[in-house]
């Protein structure tokens, strides 16, 4: 019965632990990447869009001020006006900026490979939004420096096994050239 009752906690223990590490690597809620659509079709469709802003006044608020751009008013504007095409262009301008504070972020954390590899992947989620308004060119551009800034935060291997140190130089050239190919948005 005791082995039987350790058995049990132990097992519950195992998978308590799974999935608290699932959830940290988790993709979560990315706002300003769900309400993409609704506000697409509200700008192409003339809807009113306003409660979907709402939604999105704290990350905007926090790009507008931390990364110099400005997101909130042109976007209700172009909403207003039907103009699907400046909303698509003010989306990418946003998800352009998302790009660069969770890289911003990794970068701070590279002695920290989980937070850096999720921050990474997150930014990746956003850059896959761009791509489609990219030249073929420059996308490939963009896919292969988020690669190499993903290969930079290193790895930690399997029970140090094949683990790889973060290389901060790498890190720093990747995530310029993948910014510079950003940098029309």
């Amino acid at each position: 019965m005791i082995l039987r009752s350790a058995l049990i906690a132990l097992l519950l223990l195992t998978t308590m632990g799974q999935a608290q590490a699932y959830s940290y690597a988790a993709a979560g809620k990315e706002p300003l990447i769900d309400a993409r659509e609704q506000l697409l079709t509200a700008a192409s469709e003339g809807q009113d869009a306003s409660a979907v802003l709402a939604s999105l006044t704290e990350e905007l608020a926090y790009l507008e001020q931390h990364h110099k751009v400005v997101l909130q008013a042109p976007l209700a504007e172009a909403i207003k006006a039907k103009d699907a095409a400046a909303t698509a262009t003010l989306l990418n301008r946003a998800y352009k900026a998302e790009i660069e504070r969770r890289l911003e972020g990794a970068g701070q954390n590279l002695g920290d490979y989980q937070t850096a590899k999720v921050l990474v992947v997150k930014s990746k989620r956003f850059l896959d939004l761009i791509l489609p308004s990219l030249s073929e060119g420059d996308r490939k551009a963009a896919d292969g420096a988020l690669a190499k800034v993903l290969d930079a935060i290193g790895n930690p291997g399997v029970f140090g096994v094949g683990a790889k140190t973060a290389d901060p130089e790498a890190f720093k050239a990747a995530e310029q050239a993948l910014m510079a190919v950003l940098a029309p948005l």
